[in-house]
C-alpha cells in the first residue's frame, strides 16, 4: 500500500511540475497576453503579473463582459452613471500597470444577468477577439478542474464563455464568417492562467514583490468598490485616512510564500478540449 501511495504522490507531483510554464512569466518578452473577466476589478487578481508583464515588454489585452453597472449600494447612482463610473475607474487602474486605453475591451453586458445573454452572441464576439488579439496566453477564471466549482454568477458564466471562446476560436468551420469576411484565421490558444482556482489547485505562482505597489494603488482606483464608495459614492479621490487603511488591509491580502508576495494561478497548456481536467 506503502508503494502505491508513494507512486501516485509521485505521479502527481510530476504533473505539478510539467504544468509550470516551461519559461517563467518572469522571463517573457514580446508576448501577447490576454485577460477575459466579468466586471471591471476582475482583472486585480492578476494585476502584480500583468505589471511585471508590461514591464519586460509583452502586450497586455484587458477583456471584461460586462459594465459593472449594477454593483453597488448608493441609492442615488443611476446604472448609467455606475457604467461611466467604472468604465474610468478601470482605465485609471490599468493606467498604473501601464497598460494603454485601447487595449481595453468592454461588450457591454449588464452586470449580474451575464449568465442570462445569449450564449452563442456571446462566444462569437469573443471569438472575434480572440481571433483578432490572438494571444500567447489567456487569463480568466477557473472552470474548475474535473469539475464543476461554485462562483458567483457572473464569474461562473465568464469562466465557462472564456473556456468555450477558446475552444472555438481554433476550428475555421466555428463562426466561418469571421474568416470569410473579416480575414480572421482560427487560432489555438497555446497556454492557460487560471485565476480565482482552489489554492490546492494553483500550480504556478508569479513573484510580485517588485509590482505589489502597482497592485494596491491599481486596485485603489477603484473607488466606487473597495471604499466608503460602496455604500456613498462621493467621487474618485478616497480620502486620505480611508485611503492609508484601505492600502493597509490591501497588502495584508495579498497571497505570500517565503516572505514574498505572490499571485497564483492554475497553468494549464494544450488543447482546450481537456482544459478542466
Amino acid at each position: 500500500m506503502r508503494k502505491i501511495l508513494c507512486l501516485v504522490l509521485l505521479m502527481f507531483v510530476k504533473a505539478v511540475v510539467w504544468a509550470q510554464p516551461e519559461m517563467p512569466i518572469s522571463e517573457w518578452q514580446d508576448k501577447t497576453i490576454l485577460l477575459i473577466g466579468a466586471h471591471p476589478d476582475d482583472d486585480s487578481r492578476a494585476h502584480g503579473t500583468l505589471a511585471q508583464l508590461r514591464e519586460n515588454g509583452n502586450e497586455v489585452w484587458i477583456l471584461l463582459l460586462t459594465t459593472g453597472n449594477v454593483g453597488t449600494q448608493d441609492p442615488d447612482i443611476s446604472r448609467f452613471e455606475l457604467s461611466q463610473i467604472r468604465r474610468q475607474e478601470q482605465l485609471d487602474a490599468l493606467a498604473v500597470l501601464g497598460i494603454p486605453a485601447e487595449h481595453y475591451i468592454n461588450l457591454g453586458y449588464d452586470d449580474g444577468l451575464l449568465e442570462f445573454a445569449d450564449r452563442k452572441e456571446v462566444v462569437g464576439r469573443l471569438v472575434r477577439q480572440i481571433r483578432r488579439i490572438r494571444p500567447d496566453a489567456l487569463f480568466a477564471f477557473d472552470p474548475g478542474r474535473g469539475f464543476q466549482r461554485w462562483h458567483k454568477a457572473d464569474h461562473r458564466a465568464a469562466a465557462y464563455l472564456a473556456a468555450d471562446a477558446a475552444r472555438a476560436a481554433m476550428w475555421r468551420l466555428l463562426f466561418e464568417g469571421q474568416v470569410i469576411h473579416e480575414g480572421l484565421e482560427a487560432f489555438q490558444i497555446p497556454e492557460y492562467f487560471f485565476f480565482d482556482s482552489r489554492i490546492e489547485d494553483m500550480n504556478t505562482f508569479v513573484d510580485v514583490t517588485e509590482q505589489v505597489h502597482q497592485k494596491v494603488e491599481a486596485a485603489l482606483k477603484y473607488a466606487s468598490q473597495f471604499s466608503s464608495g460602496w455604500s456613498k459614492y462621493i467621487g474618485p479621490i478616497i480620502p486620505e485616512e480611508e485611503r492609508a487603511e484601505l492600502k493597509k488591509r490591501r497588502l495584508e491580502g495579498i497571497m505570500r510564500k517565503d516572505g514574498r508576495y505572490v499571485e497564483g494561478f492554475r497553468h494549464y497548456k494544450g488543447l482546450p478540449d481537456s482544459i478542466g481536467k
